[in-house]
């Protein structure tokens, strides 16, 4: 999977595709419209993060290429690439257990803390795409 060159687009349904791990400078995108949510991106080899109507969604370090990212009402889902193993933080229900599969493999339930994040360890270097579900 490569990078998202317009650091953040519209995918089928409410779906969308952010982030360029690739990028040696920040950059960013502000108030992208889907579906009356305004999004903004930031985004560079070390960091990517996504908000959502100015609340936290998406989190990575180092920074990753993520596709078909789908929030919704119990969960989400997103495949996601980058150069090196990242930290994933992702924003949720709070106080919320979910099941969370990484790269086709169960890695159990975690419960969210009660600002409603939840971090994971995803394994990409040299993988490629890593598909993530996370679901209530």
């Amino acid at each position: 999977m490569a990078a998202v060159s317009e650091l953040i687009r519209k995918e089928n349904g409410n779906a969308i595709s952010f982030g360029d791990h690739t990028l040696d400078t920040k950059a960013k995108v502000e108030d992208f419209d889907v579906a009356g949510n305004l999004y903004k991106v930031k985004t560079f080899k070390d960091l990517t993060k996504l908000e959502r109507d100015g609340m936290f969604v998406y989190e990575s370090e180092p920074g990753t290429s993520v596709n078909n990212f789908e929030v919704k009402p119990d969960g989400l889902s997103f495949t996601v690439c980058g150069d090196k193993d990242a930290m994933i933080t992702v924003g949720l229900k709070e106080d919320t257990e979910y099941s969370v599969n990484v790269g086709g493999r169960d890695i159990g339930k975690i419960r969210t803390n009660l600002g409603g994040k939840l971090s994971i360890s995803v394994e990409l270097e040299g993988k490629g795409e890593i598909s993530v579900k996370v679901v209530e």
